[in-house]
């Protein structure tokens, strides 16, 4: 039995809002000094050569990262290097600070491995999340960081809204994801239609002077042929790749007495859905477009079921929660193993593997 698997029942006792605020600091607490940072490394990382992913002009370490949502404000990039993920995605970050949507907004649903939330955009704003990174310096590792409106914002501020961040933030970056697929901000207009997002990586582009890759975060709800529409206009601006999946509406099959809590869905329930979205982009894009694979992924099969369905990289969030400090470390051993099975030398030669 693990530390985490004893800890776990006693911080599912407390709201899972305040739980993870708790299990934050204690992150952030533990990244302060080199020795615990190097101790939690000799505990958690898992380092192999497969393992390497050369992507948007940088090598992660591994595919396995932290998404969007976990640490939105930056306050444990370290942590989640020491604890042996691949890369983090920060955010999603707003120009100003917001308070996001009333609580409670986060739940478990224990019976279905999966959380419900309705977050809202809360955030720190841009303006301290710079001044962290500079203070904390960045992480060892790729980061990403997501970037979206204020709640109150009309669709012409949104365009300046995601260019203020950017202008900001694009120099600590990695990466750059447009965030226009929560289901848990106001729905004043269509953030995804092709007018709205031709005007914001034409604005973006133009302030894009280091040459950061952008990528843009889509929903699992959409029909197919929605979301190869997407995909189109996606590659028409010549953007580096796509997220699929964000969180989901969808409710069907839950067990959990929390299942009609409104917000989005994510966790277990969600992962065939957006296994089978990175197959539709994939197969649509001849595998020309990067995919980061999200929703569902808590072990080595299932990251690797969205690994050959053409996804490059993967994120995990709910899993994390579930599963413990352990979960990348465990994850990446049996990526390994399944590799070297199925004769593959690297996650990179298994990306697509079943749409040959």
């Amino acid at each position: 039995m693990t530390l985490y698997s004893r800890v776990r029942p006693l911080a599912f006792k407390l709201p899972a809002e305040t739980a993870h605020g708790l299990g934050k600091r204690t992150l952030r607490a533990a990244q302060s000094t080199r020795p615990t940072r190097a101790a939690m490394s000799m505990a958690y990382q898992y380092d192999h050569p497969a393992l390497e992913v050369d992507l948007f002009d940088t090598t992660f370490p591994n595919p396995v990262g932290v998404a969007a949502g976990f640490d939105k404000n930056a306050e444990v990039t370290h942590a989640l290097e020491a604890l042996g993920f691949g890369f983090v995605e920060i955010g999603t970050v707003t120009p100003y600070s917001q308070d996001g949507n009333d609580r409670p907004r986060l739940f478990r649903l224990r019976e279905d491995e999966a959380m419900v939330n309705r977050m809202g955009f809360n955030g720190q704003g841009m303006e301290a999340v710079k001044a962290r990174l500079e203070s904390d310096g960045t992480p060892g590792f790729p980061l990403g960081v997501n970037i979206g409106k204020m709640n109150v914002s009309t669709e012409r501020e949104a365009i300046e809204d995601y260019r203020r961040v950017f202008e900001r933030l694009s120099p600590f970056a990695d990466y750059v994801v447009v965030n226009v697929s929560c289901p848990n901000t106001p729905d004043e207009f269509d953030e995804a239609s092709p007018e709205h997002l031709r005007e914001i990586f034409e604005t973006i582009d133009a302030e894009n002077d280091l040459g950061v890759p952008i990528l843009v975060k889509i929903g699992p709800d959409e029909p197919e042929e929605s979301i190869l529409d997407l995909v189109d206009i996606v590659q028409e601006f010549d953007v580096d790749g796509i997220i699929a999946t964000n969180t989901s509406t969808a409710r069907e099959g839950l067990a959990s007495a929390k299942r009609e809590e409104w917000g989005g869905l994510s966790g277990k329930p969600v992962e065939d859905r957006s296994t089978a979205v990175i197959r539709t982009i994939a197969s649509h894009t001849d595998g020309d477009l990067p995919i980061i694979g999200v929703g569902g992924v808590d072990s080595a099969a299932s990251a690797y079921r969205k690994i050959r369905a053409g996804a490059s990289l993967v994120q995990l969030y709910t899993g994390f929660v579930y599963q413990g400090p352990s979960t990348a470390k465990r994850i990446n051993r049996g990526l390994v193993r399944l590799l070297e099975r199925d004769g593959f030398t690297s996650i990179e030669e298994a990306v697509g593997a079943e749409l040959e």
